[in-house]
C-alpha cells in the first residue's frame, strides 16, 4: 500500500531495489458489532446499499483498516462513512466495540479476541484463500470476486546486487520461512509463512501499486502522516 499511498519517497523500491522474497502476509479481519443486523457479507452489503453512507467504519486516515474497507466500497459500490480514530488499530476497535462505529477491517490480531468472546462477529478474512487461523470464515472473495488485501513483509536488496548473492539469500530465507516453528508463532498472530520466487515477489509488488493507485484515485484516502 505504501507505494502508493507515500508516492513521493526518496528512493522508488521498484527500481532502486531487488525482491528476493515475500517472508510473510498478514490479512485483515471484517467485523461488525453486534447491533447490526447482518451475519454475512452479503448482508451487510445489502444493508448499505439500503442506507447508503450510513454505516461508520473504524479506521485511520490511509491506514490499513481505512484502505481495505475503501476496496470494498469501490468494488460492491457502496458508500461507508469513515469515523478517523487516532492511534492506530487500537482506538479504532474500541469504537467498533462501542458501537460507534460498527465496522472494522483491521488486521485478525487485535480483532479476534473480541470475536471469541462475542463482543464483535466476524463476517470475512480480506485474502482470497482462507486462513488456517479461521478456517470455517469465509473471505470477502467468496461474496465479492477479486478483493484481495493484506500487509505483507518481505526482504529487499539493493539495486545491483550479484545475483548470486540474491539467489543464496533467497535459499536461506526461504528455509527460515518452512520452519514449524516460525509457521506456527505466525498463524497464531493471525498471519501466513511464507517465501516465492523474486520474480514472484516483484510481481505482487508490482500489482499491488497498481491495484491501491486506483483505490486512492476513486476515495479521498490521505497519508495518515
Amino acid at each position: 500500500m505504501s507505494l502508493s499511498i507515500f508516492p513521493q519517497q526518496p528512493v522508488d523500491p521498484l527500481k532502486d531495489f531487488i525482491p528476493v522474497s515475500l517472508l510473510v502476509t498478514e490479512p485483515s479481519l471484517l467485523a461488525v458489532h453486534p447491533s447490526l443486523p447482518v451475519k454475512s457479507l452479503k448482508e451487510l452489503i445489502a444493508l448499505a446499499k439500503g442506507n447508503p453512507g450510513k454505516i461508520n467504519y473504524a479506521g485511520g486516515h490511509g491506514t490499513t483498516m481505512h484502505l481495505n474497507t475503501e476496496l470494498l466500497k469501490m468494488l460492491a459500490q457502496v458508500d461507508f462513512t469513515q469515523v478517523p480514530y487516532a492511534g492506530g488499530s487500537a482506538q479504532a476497535v474500541v469504537g467498533t466495540l462501542t458501537g460507534e462505529s460498527p465496522m472494522i477491517m483491521a488486521p485478525i490480531s487485535p480483532v479476534l479476541p473480541h470475536t471469541k468472546s462475542g463482543r464483535l462477529r466476524a463476517l470475512a478474512v480480506t485474502l482470497p484463500q482462507r486462513v488456517p487461523t479461521l478456517p470455517d470464515l469465509p473471505t470477502v472473495a467468496e461474496s465479492l470476486p477479486g478483493y484481495s488485501a493484506s500487509v505483507w513483509y518481505g526482504v529487499l536488496v539493493p539495486a545491483g546486487t550479484p545475483p548470486a548473492l540474491v539467489a543464496r539469500l533467497h535459499e536461506e530465507l526461504v528455509k527460515v520461512m518452512q520452519t514449524p516453528e516460525i509457521k506456527s508463532r505466525l498463524e497464531g498472530e493471525g498471519s501466513i509463512a511464507g517465501s516465492n520466487t523474486p520474480q514472484q515477489f516483484g510481481e505482487i509488488m508490482r500489482s499491488d501499486k497498481v491495484k491501491w493507485a486506483k483505490v486512492l484515485a476513486n476515495s479521498s484516502a490521505k497519508p495518515a502522516y
